[in-house]
């Protein structure tokens, strides 16, 4: 309402890639590892988020997410957690 759209897209932009820069020094500096597949995490749970937001013709066990960006944004990141998981279980057995 203060602000035109454009600045609110750009200030959106700004603050999610520094969310991403943040969990990088967080993981790189902080724990001292390195980042193998950060990016694809990243990656995954906003296209999980935009799938389900933008998406009309979904089976009718997931058709209560469509258009809620805030419950896809939820559903996103369990998967992206769960992924992650299942992976680093198999990674580190």
């Amino acid at each position: 309402m203060v602000l035109p759209p454009f600045y609110v897209t750009l200030l959106n932009y700004i603050g999610l890639y520094a969310m991403v820069a943040l969990g990088l020094v967080l993981l790189t500096g902080v724990g001292g590892l390195t980042s193998f597949g950060q990016a694809a995490f990243v990656g995954l749970g906003a296209y999980t988020t935009g799938l389900l937001t933008t998406a009309t013709d979904l089976p009718g066990y997931l058709s209560w997410l469509a258009g809620s960006p805030w419950l896809a944004l939820v559903v996103g990141l369990v998967f992206t957690a769960v992924v992650a998981i299942v992976l680093g279980s198999l990674t580190l057995k």
